[in-house]
Order: structure tokens, then sequence, then C-alpha cells
């Protein structure tokens, strides 16, 4: 997914994690994403909070609100008055001010989903698969992405900004995990398909770990608290992790530096394991299946599974173990 340069880094910073402005020349762009980030977080702000907040002047600030106002990514809101000197008016984000399309890769299904500037979900398709190939992805996103698009209304379709894609890095290396044939799965060595979705959307696209994307959206739009250093889990077909330092995601040089899935941890006899044997999806998916019930829906109807008791309080208590040895080690 795009990585917000306010909360992406290769390297932990050494600076306090707030956000500070810069009144140089040529820092406009830096310090508008920081005004739209101030704004994310802390919700409507007149221009003396964000100048107070950043460390910008109040010409500067102002400057910045005008030329984001006019762009249609702040909306203004109603003075507030009962104070001394003139009233403030707070601006917030406009959710139509901007759009954004995201392609989530799972080594089981494939979505495609379109939010708005405050993150809000405006349209979604989603597809199945036995195992991911390059040709079933484009495919799916050919056909998706202008029924996806049209459910905007014309006058804003094109305020879709780019698209971004979260997927498992070196897919070929899952093969013995998911049951995919070895000369399929080796098409994702030689594809580039950063480019050839781009081709196929005709806008901006990045790519980015999809348990590194995950962790970068909860940074970004979660509600709950977040310490300025957490290691994130995320659940797909395999446990996979992301990681904040200093209130900023961590990618590291490989873009996935909290793969936390060939992690060692101990099992249930005592024997080391890998992380991803005893705390991913895909581990419950087999164990449903070798007891008879069907586990197709964990796939399809995420929020609501259907699992015997014994299967899935087993299961939970070898994910909390994992996790907990994962976090200690």
């Amino acid at each position: 997914m795009p990585q917000d340069p306010d909360t992406a880094t290769d390297r932990p910073g050494v600076e306090s994690p707030g956000l500070r402005g810069s009144n140089q020349s040529g820092m406009r762009a830096h310090n508008e994403r920081m005004v739209l980030s101030l704004v994310r977080q802390q919700g409507a702000l007149a221009k003396t909070d964000i100048a107070r907040i950043s460390g910008l002047s109040a010409q500067t600030v102002s400057v910045i609100m005008r030329s984001l106002e006019q762009d249609g990514l702040l909306l203004r809101g109603e003075p507030i008055r009962g104070r001394i000197g003139q009233p403030s008016v707070p601006m917030s984000l406009n959710p139509e001010g901007a759009f954004f399309l995201g392609l989530k890769i799972g080594r089981r299904s494939v979505d495609l989903t379109l939010i708005d500037f405050l993150g809000h979900t405006r349209a979604m398709r989603h597809r199945l698969y036995r195992y991911p190939t390059p040709d079933a992805v484009l495919a799916f996103l050919t056909e998706a992405l202008p029924a996806v698009i049209a459910e905007l209304p014309a006058a804003l379709r094109g305020r879709v900004s780019g698209l971004g894609i979260a997927m498992p890095f070196q897919l070929w290396s899952w093969v013995e995990f998911i049951g995919a044939p070895q000369a399929e799965m080796d098409a994702w060595r030689t594809r580039d398909i950063q480019a050839e979705i781009a081709a196929v959307a005709a806008m901006p696209v990045y790519l980015q770990n999809d348990a590194t994307a995950a962790c970068g959206a909860e940074l970004v739009f979660g509600t709950g608290e977040k310490p300025q250093n957490f290691l994130y889990f995320y659940f797909g077909s395999f446990i996979g992790g992301g990681l904040v330092l200093n209130g900023q995601l961590f990618v590291g040089r490989t873009g996935n530096a909290a793969g936390v899935g060939p992690m060692p941890v101990p099992g249930p006899d005592g024997q080391m394991r890998r992380l991803l044997t005893v705390a991913s999806i895909s581990t419950l998916s087999a164990a449903m299946d070798a007891a008879g019930q069907p586990s197709g829906h964990l796939w399809e109807d995420p929020d609501h599974w259907q699992v015997s008791a014994p299967l899935l309080n087993a299961w939970i208590a070898g994910v909390a173990e994992g996790l907990a040895s994962a976090t200690l080690s």
C-alpha cells in the first residue's frame, strides 16, 4: 500500500515522533502532508492550533490551509465565537477530497477496495481461488476495477489518486504450505506485478508487504490506543507482523522488518516449530478439514466463523502460546 511519508521509514528516528513543519522554501509539499496528518489524527483544527502544534508560522499555515481548501481536501467548519479576537474556524478533512484503491493479494483470495479520504470503504470486490497466480490477479482486477470506480459519482472519479498493492513477498516459496504447483508459483519470480497492474489501472501504483501495509493502516486509521513503539500481528492465511518505532512504520531494507512467521516457538509437544505453523488461519483450516468440518467460509465470510468449540479453543490456545513466546523472544 502507499506509504505515508509521515509514518513510514526504513530506519527508526532518533527525534521526537511529534509532527513538526518547516518554514524553509521548497518544503511546501512536506508541510501540506504534515497539516493533513495533524487534522487526520486530531480532528478538526483551526489554523492557530496547527501553528502551535507544528511550529509553523501563522502566515505559512494560512497559505497551506487556503490551498488545501481550494483543492477540496479540507472543509471549513462553523466559526467558533466567544473568545478574544477573531472567531476561530475549524478545518476538517473532506471525505470526498480524495479516494484510494487497495488491492490485497492473498494466498486464498484477492480483494479490491475503494476508500475515501477518511478511510471509509465505498466499494469492494472479492474473489476466492485455490492459490494466487499473476494471471488470476490481473483477470480479477481487469473486471473489478471499472465496476468499483463506477460506484462513485462521475464528478468524483477523477479524485481516485492511486492504487496500493498489499501482498505476501516471495509467494513462490510457500508452495508446500498452500498446495500450489511450483511451476505456476514461479511466475511470481519474473513477473513485475506492480508494472502490469499499473498498465491496467492507468494510475500510480504502490506495492508493500501485506502485514506491513496492515500495520501502517492501523497506525493511520486505528482508533485504539497506539503507543509509540509496538509490534503488530497480522492474521492471514499465515501469521505476519509489522513494527512501529518512535511512532513511525519501520519497514527495514526488505520491506518486511517484522516478518514473524519463521520465528521458532515451542509447540504443544514441546518441540520447536515455526510460528506460522501454529498461529495461522491455514492451520485452523487444515484442522477443520481433517475433522470433516467445512473450512471454506473462513475465507468467504471471515466475520462469521462456524467452528466446533474443541477445535477453535485448541487453535486459540496454540496461537496465544505462540504469540507470547514470539513476543518475549
